[in-house]
């Protein structure tokens, strides 16, 4: 039992299974000659590919695998994203929108920033209030320009990006440059070794493939850590009805806008994301079977592209239904299961992404020494990312809890019985006080206090009646407003970084 983690073998491969190759093979462990790392694909199983959203962690991760920012960009049709826009969730009345940007509110206690914002700048809204960021995405811009180092910018961002480019990206960057080994073919069968954890796993044409480490990244089929190892699925549709999803990707003209953020809309039974990319929209419609049928979730969808591009060429649209749930357990044995097939909540807030790679952060960080240790560190990250599922369930709930529609979906999603208990607690306390790091103290909290106070004051909660402006509080937001018309002056747009950024990447390569 103290033999060495040096085999790893990856099942399945997509977004999760070529970013956990490329993370683990460009590790210091894999870069020393300790660790190998395997990837076992089918080659008929296409990328689900619903998820085009990411969070500022992905700047990191790219450059700790040695992808450059503009070779990302131009390969995967890739744009900016500083955060994402609410429209119609409130009440669905015309100005109805607010903004969950990705650059936090000014260093300061925020009861006074909350009172300065009252009494200073009470007709804006409070993510204008709080941070520059709101007017460079009103104005579709890009959060850097092109001299700046790669991976930094004058506000805090992330991207949008064609899913299937990209694991295609990551899939040759791990083979090409770091020796990831990529086996094409069925996973028919796993071996179970003496201590009851995986062996290997056979396959169709290339027999047994033996580990000391199996990461599962089969998505849905969750071969290893359901199928094999019998994990449970503990099911949250009792708090998030959605259930469904129809994908559009709609062609736009050359030269036009590029949203700088997620646009959520909000309709009578789920909502329509709508994600701007250089040479595409990926548009899609979130939906309760329970509560709308496919025929009128198709209409919802047309609806919307005829409304926001009108003379757009018909497009087909893919239909997704998904289970809204998690694992009991993520890790169990020598298996860790990492994306679809350790979870999946509906793609509002764009958590799927950012959870691979904190999974992998979590494994790389703290990689066992030898099999003796195993359960230790399994039993470690199974508590810390039960937490994580647990809080990204709260905080999605939280945009449909503070809702005001009419509709019954809408009145059914803001029905007690269906509000987490520590949800509804933490409603009651921030009446008295805003949400704080008192609230959120894990490091690497994925939705922290300040993404809180964006949906609760951007959504209209009343901000606690005690709080006080002072002097450097109603300071810092006059100093917010001067920097967002110099952001707005000096940065470029959407458009024009991209566009400029092809030719140029494509004369490089070509060197």
């Amino acid at each position: 039992m103290n033999e060495a983690i040096e085999r790893i073998v990856i099942v399945g491969g997509g977004t999760a299974g070529w970013l956990a190759a490329s993370r683990l093979a460009s590790s210091p462990r894999a870069t020393a000659g300790h660790l190998s790392v395997t990837l076992i694909e089918a080659p008929d199983i296409p990328t689900i590919g619903v998820g085009e959203g990411t969070w500022p962690t992905m700047r990191a991760t790219l450059a700790a695998i040695g992808i450059g920012e503009a070779e990302f960009l131009a390969a995967c049709d890739g744009s900016f994203k500083q955060g994402s826009r609410f429209d119609g969730w409130v009440t669905g009345e015309a100005g109805d929108r607010y903004l969950h940007p990705f650059t936090s509110p000014p260093t300061a206690p925020i009861g006074g920033l909350l009172a300065a914002w009252q009494t200073s700048a009470p007709d804006l809204p409070f993510a204008a209030a709080m941070t520059a960021q709101a007017q460079v995405c009103d104005l579709d811009l890009a959060p850097r320009q092109r001299a700046m180092p790669e991976y930094q910018g004058a506000a805090n961002y992330a991207y949008h990006l064609d899913a299937g480019k990209f694991a295609a990206l990551l899939a040759s960057h791990a083979v090409r440059k770091l020796g990831v080994r990529h086996i094409s073919d069925h996973v028919v069968g796993v071996a179970r070794g003496v201590d009851g954890g995986i062996a290997s796993v056979a396959t169709r044409q290339h027999g047994d493939v033996a580990g000391d480490l199996f990461i599962d990244c089969s998505g849905h089929a969750s071969l290893l850590i359901g199928g094999e190892l019998g994990v449970e699925w503990i099911d949250r549709s009792d708090i998030l009805f959605n259930d469904r999803a129809l994908a559009a990707q709609v062609p736009v003209a050359p030269g036009s806008p590029i949203a700088s953020q997620t646009v959520s809309t909000a309709h009578a039974a789920g909502w329509i994301w709508d994600i701007g990319l250089p040479g595409r929209r990926g548009i899609g419609c979130v939906y309760a079977s329970r509560f709308m049928d496919d025929d009128a979730a198709e209409a919802a969808l047309r609806a919307y592209i005829a409304r926001v591009l009108p003379g757009a060429p018909e497009v087909s649209a893919r239909r997704l239904s998904f289970p809204t749930g998690h694992r009991a357990r993520f890790w169990q044995g020598n298996c860790l299961a990492i994306g679809l097939s350790a979870g999946f909540i509906e793609p509002l807030e764009a958590s799927a992404i950012v959870l691979i790679e904190l999974s992998l952060n979590a494994l790389i960080d703290n990689f066992p020494a030898s099999r003796a240790a195993m359960p230790i560190h399994a039993d470690r990250f199974n508590e810390l990312f039960r937490y994580r599922w647990d809080r990204i369930v709260e905080f999605l709930k939280l945009h449909y809890a503070l809702s005001r529609r009419p509709e019954a979906y809408w009145l059914e999603q803001r029905n007690p019985a269906h509000i987490p208990p520590r949800l509804a607690g933490m409603l009651e306390l921030w009446r008295d006080q805003p949400p704080s790091i008192w609230d959120f103290p894990r490091v690497d909290e994925i939705f922290s206090a300040e993404s809180h106070q964006y949906i609760l004051y951007g959504m209209g909660y009343p901000v606690p009646a005690n709080m006080t402006a002072n002097d450097r509080a109603t300071g810092l937001l006059a100093e917010t407003r001067q920097r967002g018309r110099s952001l707005a002056a000096a940065l470029p747009a959407n458009r024009d970084y991209l566009d400029a950024l092809h030719p140029a990447v494509s004369t490089a390569a070509a060197r």
